[in-house]
């Protein structure tokens, strides 16, 4: 029997950002063509005799905020069995701007409301996913820098809400990390966001090894 948790007749979600968003609400609908449509893939490929609904709804440019703001419609309404959740770039992003938009106290109480809401309406097992960035500039005082200074913060939130509520948990910053020290970024994202096929792969590989793959 095998241990991986998707079972026969289970719907899966994803949500998050434009990472998960991937191009799902145009040329590469419903899926995208990201970590997501890896994952689908993969899944498909070693279990073909499962039947699984995938159910992609990443947006991009969203914040926790905005998935609070659609959770009843794009999360509760399909009541999944499975969901993951992969948000906080642009959370940070924004707060650079504004400290007041999201910091990772914010960030924690907004994230905390959806996970309440998705316990209180479904029986969905949840994985969390970190917000990552494929960069290494800890000191160079620009804006990459200061970004590595203050994801810490929030990838320890996405941490201590994976303990509380007994989620799984994909540590995607330092899956990241580690792959760069041994190539360089540009092997997996043309900037520090977005990935190529290979960053995805990474995302879409320890998605499932949090699942039992």
């Amino acid at each position: 029997m095998s241990a991986f948790a998707i079972q026969n007749g289970q719907t899966l979600v994803f949500i998050g950002d434009s990472i998960t968003d991937c191009g799902r609400r145009g040329p590469e609908v419903p899926y995208g063509n990201g970590y997501v449509k890896l994952a689908i893939d993969l899944i498909t490929a070693r279990y073909p005799e499962r039947r699984v609904q995938f159910i992609n709804e990443g947006i991009g440019g969203n914040t926790v905020t905005d998935l609070r703001n659609r959770w009843h419609d794009d999360v509760l309404v399909h009541r999944p069995n499975w969901l993951t959740i992969k948000i906080g770039i642009n959370d940070l992003h924004r707060t650079i701007n504004d400290p007041n938009i999201l910091p990772p106290k914010k960030y924690e109480e907004v994230y905390r409301e959806i996970l309440d809401l998705t316990g209180q309406h479904t029986r969905a097992k949840i994985v969390l996913i970190d917000p990552f960035y494929i960069s290494t500039d800890g000191d160079s005082g620009g804006f990459r820098s200061k970004v590595l200074s203050m994801l810490p913060d929030y990838v320890r939130v996405v941490e201590r809400l994976a303990k509380e509520y007994g989620t799984r948990h994909v540590r995607t910053h330092a899956l990241f990390q580690k792959q760069l020290r041994y190539r360089p970024a540009d092997r997996f994202c043309p900037e520090p966001v977005h990935p190529y096929v290979s960053g995805h792969l990474v995302i879409a590989l320890g998605l499932l090894e949090a699942l039992g793959w």
